[in-house]
């Protein structure tokens, strides 16, 4: 009596095995998508980040602009209050021009530290997007490995309930 069960049991145990497999393969390949979106959730928030300090510099930059024309004014309207002839005094010209230079020198220096900086999160959302593609690939390849062992498994459990059942 045992021994008319066994090819079925061969069978069973078999069939149970690929069917632990399959679902090994899906398991992975979900997980690899949960890991592949929380990776893309980090590249938009780096992208974010990215437009937000983009936005920052530029309010630096217009800030800048906007203390040197005021300071300029005030500058002015100081040596003309002092009767000092803004127009024609050189050293009110040399003053004036030096002011106007660390201005330019301030913007551009933060217009560039916001250039570096925006490279930077570029650049880390650029591999957090590419560590979600290889995520995903590794998932896709581990349930193809899965779906193969589970053909292989079925196969060789059929083989072997042939030679069982003869």
């Amino acid at each position: 009596m045992i021994q008319a069960l066994l090819p079925y049991a061969v069978l069973g145990s078999s069939a149970l095995s690929a069917f632990g497999q399959l679902s090994a393969g899906r398991s992975a390949k979900f997980q690899s998508e949960v890991n592949a979106f929380g990776t893309q959730v980090n590249a938009y928030n780096l992208e974010t980040e990215r437009e937000l300090s983009r936005t920052e510099a530029l309010q630096r930059h217009n800030d800048r602009l906007e203390l040197y024309r005021s300071n300029l004014s005030a500058n002015v309207a100081a040596f003309a209050a002092k009767g000092r002839d803004v127009g024609a005094d050189r050293s009110i010209a040399a003053f004036l021009e030096e002011q106007k230079r660390i201005a330019t020198s301030d913007t551009a220096r933060s217009d560039f530290m916001a250039q570096v900086q925006g490279a930077k999160l570029e650049s880390q959302a650029i591999g957090e997007r590419a560590q979600a593609a290889s995520l995903q690939a590794q998932g896709r390849a581990q349930q193809q490995s899965a779906v193969i062992g589970a053909f292989t498994t079925l196969a060789g459990g059929m083989y072997r309930y042939n030679q069982v059942k003869t």
